[in-house]
């Protein structure tokens, strides 16, 4: 990285700014309510995996008994017709 692209340094120490009360508040208030929309999100990712699998599974579930029913119906294949009788 160029220096251009770098952030600018921050000198910690006695030339720090001091912050009020009013900033401190603040910066608490916005970590509580950034906390919050993380578990949001969080409850929001958890539902959709369990949409996905639930739709995946109801998928699968359906091309099985898909494949159980045509195999099911074979025995039609090997059933011979009775011979007509002609008087």
């Amino acid at each position: 990285m160029s220096a251009s692209e770098q952030a600018p340094k921050i000198k910690y120490g006695e030339s720090a700014p001091k912050l009020d009360r009013a900033q401190l508040q603040f910066m608490k208030l916005i970590e509580e309510q950034n906390l919050d929309r993380v578990q949001k999100l969080k409850r929001v990712r958890r539902n959709n995996l369990l949409t996905a699998g639930a739709l995946g599974l109801s998928v699968l579930a359906i091309y099985g008994y898909s494949i159980f029913s045509v195999q099911q119906e074979k025995f039609l294949d090997d059933f011979e017709e009775p011979k007509k009788v002609t008087t």
